[in-house]
């Protein structure tokens, strides 16, 4: 029997810290709209757990994000990657799925996860263990010098969280057969996989999602259900862990904070989108996605709370 503890997510309201922001935000006067809905390719495999073409040339990629308050982080975006290779934004208070491309990865194989930087640049790991980076301005896509399969590990969840000095930092939760080989981060200057502990207790695999207030937190499906956990970012201890009812470790799955609240998408074909309320400890059924996603991603710039 694993260890379970009572909810206690507590969102501290802190001012997050934001960069320069690459089709970052929401508009400011037209409402998003939910596209066609596009073909979809099959769920990812269980075991791995989880418009308009860009170039390269089009986007400039920023090496480091430039710090700076968020005064417009109800304004932002939440960011989902679809099985084939859809990017679309999604608006919490509208509930709008907007398209923005196809991206075009030098990839062979399928999206697994995604994370979406202060700037507005995704990285995204593939099921081959590759890693890229994507503009959600445009969706233009570039390889990086990431080396798959560091430490044994090919796939995995990724989020970012605010560090105390004012940056942030790409944490991935490193994808077992079944269950999580632990909490790890990403050095995206050097692009090397740095383990920083097993979970405490042991988890299913996770997707992650953290905040501009340093907190970090996991999407554990499991056969019908899944958990949602939140994450010690230093030492991989979990300090709570709620059982929901949505998510399964045969579907895909995805997920985000925004708002206060947990954006969770799950199913395959398509997803259903889920709102969870930490404080009532509610599960909403809100919307249907146009895509199967596969990834989201948030800039840790989104409000902690409305």
């Amino acid at each position: 029997m694993r260890l379970r503890y009572p909810v206690a997510f507590v969102l501290t309201l802190l001012a997050a810290s934001c960069g320069a922001r690459t089709g970052l935000l929401a508009p400011e006067e037209e409402e998003a709209s939910v596209d066609a809905k596009p073909d979809v390719h099959d769920a990812h495999e269980e075991d791995a757990m989880i418009e308009e073409d860009a170039s390269e040339e089009d986007v400039v990629f920023p090496d480091v994000p430039i710090i700076s308050d968020c005064p417009d982080a109800g304004a932002t975006l939440v960011y989902v990657l679809g099985s084939a290779n859809e990017l679309y934004s999604f608006y919490p208070p509208t509930l709008a799925f907007t398209s923005i491309g196809t991206i075009t990865c030098p990839a062979k194989s399928s999206p697994n996860s995604m994370a979406v930087t202060r700037s507005g640049i995704a990285f995204t790991n593939f099921l081959d263990g590759n890693l890229y980076e994507i503009s959600t301005e445009n969706a233009a896509c570039k390889a990086t010098t990431y080396v798959p399969n560091q430490d044994n590990v090919t796939t995995y969840g990724m989020g970012y969280a605010g560090l105390p000095d004012g940056g942030e930092q790409l944490y991935v939760s490193e994808n077992g057969s079944k269950t999580a080989i632990g909490l790890g981060f990403i050095d995206t200057t050097s692009f090397t996989l740095n383990f920083i502990g097993a979970f405490q207790p042991q988890q299913f695999n996770c997707e992650l999602s953290g905040t501009g207030a340093g907190q970090l937190f996991g999407f554990c499906p499991f056969g019908s259900g899944s958990y949602l956990i939140e994450i010690n970012p230093t030492n991989a201890a979990v300090s709570s862990s709620h059982q929901l009812s949505a998510g399964s470790n045969n579907t895909s799955f995805a997920f985000a904070f925004w708002g206060g609240d947990f954006w969770i998408f799950t199913g395959n074909g398509q997803s259903t989108v889920t709102e969870y309320d930490p404080v009532a400890q509610k599960e909403t059924t809100v919307a249907t996605a146009p895509i199967e996603i596969v990834g989201a991603g948030v800039s840790t710039c989104a409000p902690l709370s409305l």
